[in-house]
């Protein structure tokens, strides 16, 4: 029953802006489409986070009284995701409280041993459980995190089945790793197309969905590939926030190119690029080329900035810009 609720939903969207949220949630009503939101605990958290200073119950709130066609999704919660490290069962006893719809159970970060992961998963699931009995789940974790053989994904999910007993009916999704790894602006992994099959068919054997993390910067065509072999969901998130970016960008040039620098202090000054860029970058002389690398990887980190704002609010009819470029992207490349 769990199953059928999310089996239509293709694409998981990372909201990295209010005006990404806006523009799905209107999109989906209008062409009556249904797609899902993936917040990590850095973007909306039970103590706000950096996209619209939103936390967990006010953003569940605002998109559930604009649509009913948006699934709210927790992505990668557990020990050793977000900033606040040392609250992460009370971020996941927010997260169940307030109504997401599934739970992204991801502990990889600090357990090497599997074993070890069956049995904080199965405990975050059980915590999750007693507090929101409706909540669905995720397991597994992405390549970049921890990359594991479809043998071990089938180990995981087995003892995980045999630890959760009658709870495993809540677990929807695993995630099937297949060669994706995100570096700048670009998707640089490789596409292992019988590793995909062979992991979609440990999921299918388990009763569960299959969900493959960092779509971002494919090409519409191997989008289709993978839903094509049997993937059910894909996530793309940071792609949507430098495509804004962009656009914020050409608006700057086009109207005060004076702001760039103004724009570009305040990324460089974030931090967030590094996450994003080769190592090697570091150690550059920043030149303009440079700049812009560092502004389009991490620009929409500082969209709540007051500085920001005021660069924001300077420019002509930018938010109207902006929406109707996220919805003609998404309809034509990623809903194609």
């Amino acid at each position: 029953m769990n199953i059928k609720k999310f089996e239509n939903i293709k694409i998981f969207i990372g909201p990295m802006s209010k005006n990404i949220v806006d523009s799905v949630i209107e999109l989906c009503n209008s062409e009556n489409l249904q797609l899902g939101f993936i917040p990590s605990r850095r973007q909306v958290e039970y103590s706000g986070g950096y996209v619209n200073r939103w936390d967990t119950k006010n953003f569940i709130s605002y998109v559930n009284s604009r649509t009913d066609n948006v699934v709210l999704q927790r992505d990668h919660g557990g020990r050793g995701q977000g900033d606040l490290k040392r609250n992460d069962y009370f971020s996941f006893a927010s997260d169940a409280y307030c109504g997401f719809d599934l739970i992204h159970i991801d502990p990889w970060k600090e357990y090497l041993d599997i074993d070890e992961v069956v049995k904080e998963t199965a405990e975050n699931i059980r915590l999750c459980n007693r507090i929101n009995p409706e909540c669905c789940y995720e397991v597994g974790t992405e390549e970049a995190i921890h990359k594991y053989s479809h043998e071990e994904l089938d180990y995981f999910l087995r003892e995980l089945k045999q630890n959760l007993g009658s709870l495993w009916g809540s677990v929807v999704y695993a995630v099937i790793q297949a060669g994706t790894r995100l570096e700048g602006t670009k998707n640089i992994g490789k596409f292992d197309e019988e590793r995909c099959k062979k992991m979609i068919e440990v999921c299918k054997k388990h009763g569960l969905l299959s969900k493959e993390h960092n779509g971002d910067y494919l090409t519409a065509e191997g989008i289709k590939k993978r839903f094509n072999i049997g993937l059910d969901g894909l996530n793309i998130a940071p792609e949507f926030g430098v495509l804004e970016t962009k656009i914020i960008i050409d608006s700057i040039k086009k109207q005060r190119p004076e702001l760039f620098q103004e724009y570009f202090e305040l990324c460089y000054n974030s931090k967030r690029w590094v996450k994003w860029l080769p190592r090697s970058f570091l150690s550059k002389d920043l030149n303009e080329e440079d700049k812009l690398k560092i502004i389009e990887v991490c620009g929409h980190y500082v969209f709540a900035d007051e500085k920001f704002i005021k660069i924001k609010n300077s420019l002509k009819d930018l938010d109207v810009k902006i929406k109707e470029e996220l919805k003609a992207y998404i309809k034509e490349k990623v809903l194609a």
